[in-house]
């Protein structure tokens, strides 16, 4: 059997979304020969282990070496295809041939940071792989008793490196801690994660099938999809649980109310809460507002019977999505670029039940989304640099110049509106500002040039370009103030009458402009009716004329 020798690396905690926790533990090494290690799981205050299950598996063997430095893995044969299976999909290899130096360096190597992190993906992949290949040999441990700290001990182990997994009763994970232990020769701790609910907010970006993650641009009064996930905590002991949902946003945003929409799913069914099943506390003055579940116990058990027990216990961790839409108003005009506008959400939820079943409160941490967006500031100049007022402009999204970017005149130049548009015309210095505009492609169509110069006949093609973070789905309260967030902004405009090619324009992230110069060349001058050169030109003709009928006409006596 294949092995690999590797140093101790550090491996700490890291928080996993919603409804998970990975830990990977790294052991104080010390000789192999030990045995009987053990892995205590350690609960959460008032939240019982009593009752949960977790299968335990065992994927590789592990031992140290007598100076304490190396660590010697050999894989488990009963999960050596699901790991070899998962791996390989990410290495872009066929299964059979990825190695135990491949899956041990691969899982070395993995992120560890954040809600989203490379091993948080790898271990829930791994755990799927494991239950479609059916591979038997895991350890189940039902928890009968704890002691005076809410510990439950399982001893008797071999060494290795395990994958702990909280079931619930029906087979599935939604209410599991996941996490990953190694028992080279220690007593290990896990602690699993907490009952209480976590929330998860995503904003929905429209441009490169990004999707759901922090970090988006949009118009000023385009619609913004938001929304929340979290998950239903385990109720049981409670009479009544009330959810709040807390929303936070910036001055500049604001919110439709009816297109709240609530879904509890389970990855079986469904359901859809109907009007009256929650109520919306709004507070404009504040820029906040409240959806808030009076009784989320009554309706899951209602909508999800599946898994009520004769106690009247049930089975929880099912998935609550919330949906809205959001947009931006007009005073984000004169906020374009960084630090952007942020919106947040808490979740205020019931906790630790008391003896009449209804409990203390608990909050959760804010999480927190951020949307962009940008300007062009236009002039309007001849080839001399001369500025020009009075040229007049339409905005478009399209080439054919038929979908039109409504903009309304603003203090402070003109801004994108959803309702009315009026024609944008530079002003006396040859300023022309649109503001709350999007990343992606526009077309600037001059419909009117100043007194004495020729309209560009075709639109000016404007790319604006901003550059984000790689990790955007970990973005933290603040961060769009600097460029660790929005990192880039770039543009490109493509104009064809007489200044034809691509040409880069000057921008800047912190204001989010991007600078656009619209050059009109001057008219040629003909000459005008009733000069000198006229007359010359019109006797010229007069004598020619007259000379050619006289000769005719004795050219016709000649031939007589």
């Amino acid at each position: 059997m294949m092995k690999k020798k590797k140093k101790m690396i550090g491996i700490k905690s890291l928080p996993f979304a919603a409804f998970t926790l990975i830990s990977l533990l790294q052991p104080i090494p010390t000789t192999a020969q030990e045995t009987g290690v053990s892995i205590t799981i350690a609960g959460n205050q008032d939240q019982t282990l009593v009752g949960k299950t977790f299968h335990i598996y065992k994927l590789f063997d592990v031992r140290t070496s007598e100076d304490r430095q190396s660590v010697d893995y050999s894989w488990n044969p009963v999960y050596k295809s699901a790991l070899q299976n998962t791996v390989g999909k990410a290495l872009g290899k066929k299964a059979a041939s990825v190695t135990e130096y491949e899956v041990i360096d691969y899982m070395s190597g993995l992120n560890e940071e954040g809600h989203y992190s490379q091993m948080r993906y790898f271990v829930e992949d791994l755990r799927t792989e494991i239950e479609r290949t059916n591979s038997d040999g895991q350890i189940v441990f039902k928890v009968e008793s704890t002691n005076d700290q809410n510990e439950a001990v399982l001893s008797g182990l071999e060494h290795g490196y395990y994958l702990v997994d909280e079931m619930s009763e029906h087979g599935n994970h939604a209410a599991a801690s996941l996490c990953m232990a190694q028992t080279a020769n220690e007593n290990i701790v896990i602690r699993i994660k907490s009952d209480h609910p976590e929330i998860i907010k995503k904003i929905e970006e429209d441009d490169n099938n990004i999707g759901w993650n922090d970090i988006a641009d949009f118009e000023i009064g385009q619609t913004i999809p938001f929304k929340y996930e979290t998950f239903v905590p385990d109720m049981n002991g409670y009479d009544t649980y009330k959810l709040v949902f807390e929303d936070r946003m910036d001055p500049s945003m604001d919110w439709h109310e009816d297109s709240i929409e609530i879904t509890i799913s389970d990855g079986e069914k469904s359901y859809v809460l109907q009007q009256g099943e929650w109520n919306v506390h709004n507070d404009p003055d504040n820029h906040r507002f409240e959806v808030t579940i009076e009784n989320l116990k009554k309706l899951v058990d209602a909508q999800f019977p599946e898994g009520m027990d004769e106690t009247g216990h049930n089975e929880y961790g099912q998935t609550i999505t919330l949906r809205y839409d959001g947009y931006l108003k007009d005073e984000a005009a004169d906020q374009t670029g960084r630090p952007g506008f942020e919106n947040s959400v808490r979740l205020v939820y019931s906790n630790n039940p008391d003896a009449n079943g209804i409990g203390e409160v608990g909050v959760t941490p804010w999480d927190t989304v951020v949307c962009f967006t940008y300007k062009i500031d236009g002039s309007k100049v001849n080839e001399d640099g001369t500025q020009l007022k009075n040229a007049k402009f339409r905005l478009y999204r399209d080439q054919e110049c038929t979908d039109e970017v409504l903009v309304k005149q603003g203090a402070n130049g003109y801004i994108v509106s959803q309702e009315e548009g009026v024609e944008m015309v530079s002003d006396q210095q040859g300023q022309f500002i649109v503001r709350g505009l999007d990343q992606g492609t526009y077309y600037l169509k001059e419909t009117n040039a100043p007194d004495g110069y020729r309209p560009l006949l075709d639109p000016i093609e404007i790319e604006i370009v901003p550059t984000f973070t790689e990790e955007r789905n970990q973005y933290i309260e603040g961060d769009g103030a600097g460029d660790q967030v929005l990192k880039d902004l770039q543009a490109n405009a493509i104009i064809k009458d007489g200044w034809n090619g691509s040409h880069g324009l000057e921008t800047n992230g912190s204001d989010g402009s991007v600078q656009l110069e619209v050059i009109n060349k001057k008219g040629a001058v003909l000459p005008r009716t009733g000069s000198s050169m006229s007359l010359i030109l019109l006797s010229s003709g007069t004598a020619l004329a007259l000379y050619a009928l006289k000769k005719q006409k004795n050219d016709e006596k000649e031939n007589k």
